[in-house]
């Protein structure tokens, strides 16, 4: 093939045999695998079974039930759908088309189009297109092919490549020229392994979720023998089969074994879970902050480890001149520099000398070399006969004194060791009256003396210090992790605030994870880490069980990101890093991450005070449907008479609690506490219906309407006092919640045509006062359930 590439009959043969650049599409779940995750499941099933019988037997108005499952499912499946669209975006390969050359004439082809064999064409300010081989390198001017492979791997410096060197798809030719073999394609390149393991379908891990759905799924497989006991104990209330086929009471049976299902069963706070995220979402997107997964509005209440990159996230990735030595022994540096910033081939080092040191744009310029990364040095040649005359060099000390034998050389080099562990990029200026020999391999003219000692550093974000303080105060161990050299890293570190010693070389990290979860328990920054070395960080520490957090912009972030707790992207990220990112700060201030952590534990709190709220109905509704069942009583509420008190004290003020301000720090452990608190107060509920149906049976006639409600005005008084308690510690808006609940709850006797379509009717002295006193009794028993749980838990509320 030599440099005249494939032939386009060769080429073709390759496409056809499936050998071309065909990148993988799609996650690895489809909407169907997503459509049917949601609406198949067995909680769907048992409520469009209730509903459907329910609508059979003319009973609409009782299957009001069904509008949250149904919101339930179409949130699930928005939800899902939203995910799996972001991760079906994502691509590492951004270039529009790809260069090769075929048949010796160079051609633009599509990225897909690129065979196995393809000779590429690299030029600067390319995107390689698909992993290559370097066949050829063309020199001028000193210069030769170098590559930018931060987003891949995380270091800052271009790599000089050399022919038989690798390029990886997705880095960039920012110097030179060459030309490469392509050697990997599609699904086998780099850039495909990154973008397929970025695309892995996954949830972000919400405990309130979790805990969420253990919770259905326990009730939703309690439901068979309850239902089964509900019903027979219906039939046995109505008289036995027999009886109840024959006078048609077997329909009221049925009613109430579909409400006794429908009652254990804590439909809203799945939806009042989601619309709470939802808020947050809108709440943050109004300070600058996607979240692409609404649950991600939790995780950061929850992290522990705190992982972050140094450029982009701590630092801006510029850099920025920090300091000037000068040795004494030579003059006119200072304009020279000037000069230097302002060459057009001057790198980003060179251009951020023009501020302190001005233009030198009088001084008559003969020969520039640009910097090399393999050299580690430039050169410029000023002509005439000023003070600034002569072979100036910049560049790294320990390359460009090489060799050098004057007293102020190696006491140059000495104090650059100094400067350079302190962190600071260290760059030597140096004169020489002698010629250099500048030709194709540039060699450093004799008699070099150094000018003065130059220092660098990377541009710290203004709001870096602070953020970072912020998490140290709340208990967050921060990690920095960077592809660059490990000093560098520290002394970022150091400047906001971290204490560190000198950075660890990732490249001694060991691969046992037992064994880098010990590292990580000692060390707090790290250099020369590699993306998948990220990812088996995070990996660790999760291992070790912490919450964890990362924090990146580079592709070299996105495997880490995607597998920890909480991804988190800066606006400067790369698209497919902002892809599987959880968060992405859209105006890359760093200090929004406290206003992101204050949100999330708003949520949290809320969202397990209004669980209370749930799970205490829950508790009630299964010890009711089994005691009444098995005693054979007639259940005490019609489905309807469930929708007005599950308003009341549940649905109308959880939408309210859940969207209030409350800044309680998190704490582990939701669901213990969540039930620790809903089980003794449901079974205070249960109670206290319980001993209406027995106290009543004593008072003489009673007709069932009364006693329903009666057992509405049982539920709804205790029941509110629960909401009450939980409600705590008041302020105006919660009280008027509380109080106005409790008016809604006159309000379905006081109204005429309210209290008709719930089947309502006022009680007879005796059975009032009995209603009033079990409601005291059970207010009583919530004031000290509550007392105690506070104590017990040593959270409020």
């Amino acid at each position: 093939m030599g440099e005249t590439g494939l032939t386009e009959l060769e080429a073709s043969r390759l496409l056809e045999a499936g050998q071309g650049n065909q990148m993988p599409d799609g996650s690895s779940r489809s909407l169907q695998q997503i459509l049917s995750a949601n609406v198949f499941t067995l909680f769907n099933a048992i409520m469009l079974a209730s509903a459907v019988i329910l609508l059979l037997l003319g009973r609409w108005q009782d299957a009001l039930f069904a509008l949250p499952a149904l919101l339930n499912t179409v949130i699930g499946v928005v939800q899902e759908s939203s995910a799996k669209r972001v991760l079906d975006r994502l691509a590492v390969l951004n270039a529009p088309t790809a260069r090769v050359r075929r048949d010796g004439v160079d051609h633009e082809i599509a990225l897909e189009d690129v065979v196995l064999g393809d000779l590429l064409v690299l030029r600067s300010g390319d995107q390689v297109t698909a992993d290559a081989r370097v066949t050829q390198v063309a020199a001028s001017g000193g210069g030769g092919l170098e590559v930018d492979e931060s987003l891949l791997s995380g270091e800052s410096e271009p790599v000089r490549k050399h022919p038989d060197d690798e390029v990886l798809s997705g880095s960039l030719i920012v110097a030179g020229s060459g030309l490469g073999q392509v050697i990997r394609v599609g699904a086998d390149s780099y850039a495909a392994g990154l973008t397929a393991e970025a695309r892995r379908f996954s949830l972000v891990h919400s405990e309130l979720r979790s805990s969420i759905d253990r919770l259905l799924r326990w009730i939703t497989w309690a439901l068979a023998p309850v239902v089964l006991i509900v019903a027979y104990g219906q039939i046995r209330s109505h008289g036995g089969w027999d009886a109840a086929v024959a006078s048609g009471a077997w329909r009221d049976a049925l009613v109430g074994a579909v409400a006794a299902v429908v009652a254990m069963i804590p439909l809203g706070l799945v939806l009042m879970t989601s619309i709470a995220f939802a808020v947050s979402g809108v709440t943050l997107a109004r300070r600058q902050v996607l979240v692409q997964e609404l649950p991600a509005v939790e995780g950061l209440a929850r992290v522990d480890v705190l992982c972050v990159d140094k450029t982009g996230t701590l630092t801006t990735g510029e850099i920025v001149f920090a300091d000037a030595y000068p040795t004494g022994e030579v003059s006119g540096w200072r304009a020279v520099l000037g000069r230097m910033s302002e060459a057009p081939d001057a790198n980003a080092t060179a251009r951020c000398l023009a501020r302190p040191f001005g233009t030198g744009q009088a001084l008559p310029v003969v020969d520039t070399i640009p910097f090399d990364s393999e050299r580690k040095w430039s050169a410029m040649v000023i002509g005439g006969d000023s003070a600034s005359s002569g072979n100036w060099v910049l560049g790294a000390p320990e390359f460009v004194l090489d060799g050098a034998h004057h007293i102020s050389s190696r006491i140059a080099l000495a104090r650059a060791g100094e400067l350079a562990a302190s962190g600071l990029r260290t760059l030597v200026l140096a004169r020489s009256s002698q010629a250099g020999d500048y030709g194709e391999q540039p060699v450093l003219p004799a008699g070099l003396l150094p000018a003065a000692l130059l220092t660098f550093r990377e541009q710290v974000r203004p709001d870096a210090a602070d953020t970072l303080g912020y998490f140290a105060d709340q208990g967050v161990e921060v990690l920095v992790i960077s592809g660059d050299e490990p000093g560098t890293v520290a002394a970022v570190a150091r400047q906001v605030g971290l204490r560190c010693g000198q950075g660890y070389d990732a490249r001694d990290l060991p691969d046992d994870i037992d064994e880098l979860g010990g590292v990580l328990g000692r060390e707090r920054v790290f250099g020369r880490v590699t993306p998948t070395q990220k990812r088996s960080i995070v990996r660790a520490l999760q291992h070790r069980g912490h919450v964890v957090a990362m924090t990146g912009d580079g592709v070299n972030d996105a495997l880490a990101i995607k597998e920890s707790d909480l991804g988190i992207a800066m606006d400067t990220a790369a698209q497919a890093t902002k892809a599987v990112a959880r968060l992405v700060l859209l105006d890359g201030r760093f200090e929004r991450m406290p206003g992101v952590v204050a949100e999330g534990r708003r949520v949290i709190a809320n969202i397990e005070r209004v669980s209370k709220l749930f799970l205490t109905k829950t508790v009630y509704a299964v010890v009711i449907a089994m005691i009444f069942g098995v005693v054979a009583w007639s259940f005490p509420f019609l489905p309807r008479q469930l929708s007005v008190t599950n308003a009341l004290t549940i649905g109308v003020p959880a939408f309210f609690l859940a969207l209030m301000p409350n800044s309680a720090r998190y704490h582990s452990g939701f669901l213990k506490r969540a039930l620790l608190f809903s089980i003794p107060s449901g079974l205070i509920v249960a109670s206290g219906l319980v001993a209406l149906q027995i106290a009543a049976s004593r008072l003489g006639a009673v007709t069932e309407m009364q006693l329903q409600s009666a057992s509405v005005l049982v539920l709804a008084g205790i029941a509110l006092w629960v909401l009450a308690v939980l409600a705590r510690p008041f302020h105006p808006f919660r009280l008027f919640i509380v109080l106005a609940m409790y008016a809604g709850l006159g309000l379905a006797w006081a109204v005429p045509v309210v209290r008709e379509f719930f089947l309502l009717d006022w009680l007879p002295q005796p059975l009032a006062l009995l209603v009033a006193g079990i409601v005291t009794i059970g207010m009583v028993l919530v004031e000290l359930l509550g007392v105690w749980h506070r104590r017990f838990t040593g959270i409020a509320g």
